[in-house]
């Protein structure tokens, strides 16, 4: 019997670097019918933020999300918990708590192993049970490229949701995970990622964002958003837009994966990143004599990436405190929110 092929090999792209490039999902979604005047719909498509939200009562909101895509890795137990892990993270990135999920399965019949395909739904059922919530359900096709993912359903207080909208001129930014999945992820396909690195980088991808929901009860957090396939600068730029102000990111403070620069400089860049900079370069403001590697690490994708929070600056450090207690140890204070033309200026 011929070998099973290794997952990535099966997928042209894989985790949230299979994410169509901003400025192609924006011509795509113009002059697509608007929600319509439901009022109880606190937040629909208009701002590109992580989740649906449905107000029931003025104590009772419910969020919906979706996310699925190919492979980034060969395991398939970790490719389940990844990708189970960034689809429940859009929940907390709102505020919320999920409270079950749906699962999305398209397999090319043939090419994997049941058992391989068994592995991938115990990986996202193994995440789903350690934020609390079942696999209810789902679907799931004959499909040319392995793809696995949930439908999540969540609920929060109205008074608690965050959004990419909510950033005030003067808040500090705090990111709670490192950069350089992407890297990472292209390292894997051409197999040299350095030893240890795959490690770390499903440590990081695999490490569930619930703490989005706690913070949603302090005040002086504004807005929240998650970083994922549009990079830091994408998502950066979609809460800068939303709360039309700037974001000042100093590259300095960007926490990143170990050996991500290093990858970075020897070429390691998926074709995500350079789609992201072509859809929304226009709008970044980068400094002097910026080298290509780090410009297109900071437009990097992000798969299960972490949450970009501002913040208001009297409470950013004990913020930060709260967020490392948690387990993000590589949580920072990036940069600002700035009054100005909405973009992300890099110092």
């Amino acid at each position: 019997m011929d070998a099973m092929p290794r997952l990535t090999e099966l997928a042209h792209g894989g985790g949230c670097g299979c994410k169509l490039a901003p400025a192609v999902l924006q011509g795509l979604l113009a002059g697509q019918p608007q929600a319509g005047p439901f009022s109880q719909l606190l937040v629909g498509a208009e701002t590109s933020d992580d989740a649906a939200v449905w107000q029931v009562n003025d104590e009772l909101a419910v969020m919906a999300t979706t996310d699925f895509f190919m492979p980034m890795v060969d395991d398939p137990t970790d490719f389940g918990r990844i990708a189970a892990t960034n689809a429940i993270s859009d929940i907390y990135a709102m505020g919320g708590k999920p409270i079950m999920a749906l699962a999305i399965l398209g397999m090319p019949l043939g090419k994997l192993a049941p058992e391989q395909v068994r592995k991938i739904l115990a990986g996202g059922a193994a995440i789903c049970a350690e934020a609390g919530i079942p696999v209810a359900g789902g679907h799931s096709i004959d499909s040319p490229e392995p793809i696995y993912g949930l439908a999540v359903i969540g609920l929060g207080h109205p008074a608690q949701v965050r959004r990419n909208t909510m950033a005030h001129a003067g808040d500090a930014l705090i990111l709670t995970k490192a950069l350089g999945v992407g890297v990472y992820s292209a390292a894997i396909k051409k197999e040299q990622l350095p030893e240890g690195g795959y490690a770390e980088m499903i440590a990081s991808t695999t490490q569930l964002n619930r703490v989005g929901a706690s913070l949603a009860a302090e005040s002086a957090v504004h807005g929240i958003t998650d970083v994922t396939g549009f990079g830091i600068l994408g998502h950066g730029l979609e809460l800068a837009r939303g709360s039309g102000a700037r974001l000042e990111i100093e590259a300095a403070a960007l926490p990143l994966l170990a050996h991500a620069e290093a990858l970075a400089r020897a070429g390691f860049i998926t074709g995500a990143s350079h789609r992201n900079w072509e859809s929304y370069g226009a709008a970044i403001r980068l400094p002097e004599g910026c080298p290509d590697w780090r410009r297109l690490l900071l437009a990097d994708p992000q798969t299960s990436g972490g949450l970009l929070l501002s913040v208001a600056p009297e409470a950013a450090e004990a913020v930060l405190a709260r967020i490392r207690a948690e387990g993000f140890a590589r949580a920072a204070i990036i940069g600002r929110v700035v009054s100005g033309e909405p973009g992300v200026t890099i110092l």
